[in-house]
């Protein structure tokens, strides 16, 4: 099973990404999915996650009403949008997957599988 990060980049305060996680090796809809971060210095951040049905989205309070997790089964992707970005919200950017899983998780130790990241940049 592979994960593959797309989307990162460079934008100012106030702009958007969408951030995509494409699973390779395994069928999506069979697994829970979340988003982590990390910025330098800091501990690797719970973002969002969801449970294999793609219900029961959960979000980081730093990111709610901001961020918006969703998947596509069909093409086995997760996507993450987010908007009004922050300088805050800079950091290396992980997709995770658990096929163990039945519901969505914060805990990033529940997740075997994990994405190389994508790097979010946001200037003030």
């Amino acid at each position: 099973v592979q994960l593959e990060e797309s989307g990162g980049g460079l934008v100012q305060a106030g702009g958007s990404l969408r951030l995509s996680c494409v699973i390779s090796g395994a069928t999506l809809s069979t697994y829970a999915m979340a988003w982590f971060r990390r910025s330098p210095g800091k501990e690797r951040e719970f973002v969002a996650s969801c449970d294999w049905t793609g219900s029961n989205v959960q979000y980081a309070d730093s990111v709610t009403g901001r961020f918006t997790m969703s998947r596509a089964n069909a093409n086995n992707m997760n996507t993450l949008e987010m908007n009004n970005l922050k300088p805050e919200d800079t950091a290396v950017y992980y997709c995770a997957a658990s096929i163990r899983l039945d519901y969505s998780s914060t805990n990033p130790i529940l997740y075997e599988h994990w994405g190389q990241g994508t790097q979010v940049t946001v200037s003030s």
